[in-house]
This record gives structure tokens, sequence and C-alpha cells, in this order.
């Protein structure tokens, strides 16, 4: 073949490859143009949340996605536990926290949800049993048979006590079994706190970092009665923390997923280092008391600054090993609606792990 030949050939083999780089070019383009972007998330107002926008995790984090407008909603002690559930199902809050119980519980219940992240296993002290203090009549589990135990059903404050009144032989009451423990639904922590004070209830459980229980703990108005067993399927499964989100949003908007998640880690990280400070901007952002504020960082059961558990399947066992647990041991809502494996997998978001497109994990 001639030079000339040669030159020729090139070319024609140039213009159809030059033509499918601008093709191509141009798809890609079209799509970066037309790619949604979020620009405002509405979040929940919490411990953490304040400090990450204080110190401007969240604007770093955020930027990357588009998203410039950042709100932060309020769930004060008036509201329902489980209000940023319906939330989050309604639309008005984007991502949000629920311990992994009452999460998978909303999900057999019928939210179109997906779990982000999943925290490392729980701890005795995250949701003890709980008494007043003066009350010289309950000091042990023991003590609470035939009392009155009130608290929040779809919750660690029921997760927690059901295991360990269970093994101690004192189950609470079921809707269609009587147990030798009396179990009334409060939905309302303050609500609870007054019936502990008052004697209209005799025991409870709860996160003492949260809300209306974090300063009747720190008044000396409430002691621990019964901690969950370390080797047990609460602390071990049914105790993680996770934040949840619409699966249609976490579809749509999987880099906003992403900050979300590192913003929270680089202010767990912050906030861990520097304590004081970080108090500070809760105790003004919250509206709480300096004392409130530090404890909800330092104490051992807080929920809010955890490490992550970066394997997603490592998170699905979590939640089969704790359904299955609560459903031989007779929790009616699991059983009623028990979730396949198949729904578990799905449920965990593994985009979001070790592995994953949009992990935060390295």
């Amino acid at each position: 073949m001639n030079d000339a030949s040669s030159t020729s050939l090139r070319r024609g083999l140039r213009r159809p490859l030059h033509a499918l780089a601008i093709a191509l070019g141009l798809a890609l383009g079209a799509g970066a143009a037309t790619a949604e972007v979020l620009p405002e998330i509405n979040l929940q107002l919490s411990p953490w949340t304040v400090v990450a926008r204080e110190k401007g995790f969240f604007k770093q984090e955020f930027d990357k996605s588009g998203t410039r407008k950042i709100n932060l909603i309020a769930t004060s002690t008036a509201e329902l536990i489980g209000a940023e559930s319906a939330a989050v199902g309604g639309g008005k809050l984007a991502i949000a926290q629920r311990m992994i119980y009452p999460a998978t519980v909303h999900r057999a219940n019928g939210l179109d949800g997906v779990v982000v992240w999943v925290s490392e296993p729980s701890n005795r002290y995250r949701a003890p049993i709980l008494a007043r203090a003066d009350n010289d009549k309950i000091n042990t589990v023991a003590d609470l048979d035939g009392k009155k135990f009130g608290s929040s059903r779809i919750s660690c404050y029921w997760s927690s006590p059901f295991e360990t009144l269970t093994k101690a032989g004192l189950p609470l009451d079921a809707r269609e079994k009587k147990g030798r423990v009396r179990y009334e639904s409060i939905d309302n922590g303050s609500v609870v706190v007054s019936g502990i004070l008052s004697g209209a209830i005799d025991a409870t459980s709860a996160h003492l970092a949260a809300g209306a229980f974090t300063g009747a703990w720190l008044a000396g108005k409430l002691k621990v009665v019964g901690r969950s067993p370390d080797d047990g399927v609460y602390v071990q499964n049914g105790g993680r923390v996770t934040y949840f989100a619409r699966r249609e949003f976490a579809e749509k908007h999987p880099d906003v997923v992403k900050a979300f998640l590192a913003a929270r880690e680089r202010t767990s990280e912050w906030a861990t280092d520097n304590v004081d400070e970080a108090a500070k901007i809760i105790a003004k952002e919250t509206r709480v008391p300096l004392e409130v504020a530090k404890f909800q960082i330092t104490h051992l059961g807080q929920w809010d600054f955890m490490a992550g558990e970066p394997n997603a399947d490592k998170a699905r066992q979590a939640i089969k090993t704790f359904r299955d647990w609560y459903i031989a041991n007779g929790d009616d809502i699991l059983s009623e609606r028990k979730l396949t494996d198949a729904q578990v997998d799905a449920f965990i978001d593994g985009r979001f792990f070790v592995g994953g497109s949009h992990t935060i994990y390295r």
C-alpha cells in the first residue's frame, strides 16, 4: 500500500470515530444539563445537625451536589415519638433518624423507604428500664410483676424492655394476650415522664439523652432498675441506629444522600474531639441547658455520634436476627406483617455501604 492510500485509509477510519466521539459528548452533555439538582433539603433539627450547620460541614458537602439551602425542622417534645417517620413518608423530611427496630416496623407497615446508614451494635446504656427515683417498691426487674409499664410501642422503649422482661419471665401485655406486666403504649415522652413522676405508671424505658427524659434524669428524678443484656438481641441487633429516606428520594438524589452521610461523619469526629464547643452550639441552637447539651454528646447511651456499620450484609443480618427473635417471642406487628428476607435485603440500600456506588467508607 502506497503512502497516499495509507493516509486515505487513516482519514476514513478517523471520521466515524470522530463522529462517535462527538455523539457521545453531546449525549453526556445533555445528560449533565438535564440532571436534576435539589435546591434545598429538609432535615431533622438535632444535636449533630445544628453542629454540622454551624461548622460549615453541611455547606461544604451539600455544595458538591448543588443543594444550597438546608432547612432544619424542629421536632419538639410536644410531637409524638415516631413523627419523623411520618414526615419522611409524607415528604416533609428527606432523611430521618430512627432506631433499626422501629424503622423496620414502619417498613413492615408500608413505608416505602430505604435505610442508607446503620450504626455499630448498641449497648446496655441505650434504653434502660426506669422507675421513679424515690419509689422504694421498684428496684429490680423482678419488682415489676403486676406493675404498670408505659412507653412508645414502636420504639426502643418497647423492644429493649420486651427482651429484658421476657427473659426474666415477666412478659409485657400483648394485644391479645395478658402478660405479667401491664403495658400501655404512650407516644409522648413528656406524658411518660409525668406518668412516672405522678405514679400513674410504675416504669418505662427511654433513651436518657432524649428530650424530656434528660432533664428528669439529670435532676435525679429517675433511676435505672434494669438493662438489656450485652449479648442480647436488642444490644447486638435491634438497638442499632439508622438513617432512612423514601425510596424515591434515594433513587433520585443519591449524591445528596452521600453528602448528608459525609457531613454526619465529619460532624461526629469533630464533636467528639471538641465536646465543649459542640455543647455550646447545641445548647444555643436547640435551646437546652449547657449541661444537657454536653450530656447528649458524652452519655454512653447517646446515638447522634455513634460509629457506622459499613457492611450492608451485616446490617441486613441484624434485621433478620431480631425479626426472627421478636416474632418467636410474640411480636404481634412483625408476626402479622413479616418482612421476607428479600424485602429486608432491599430495605438496606447497598449503594451507601462499603463497595457501593455512593459509599462514604474507604
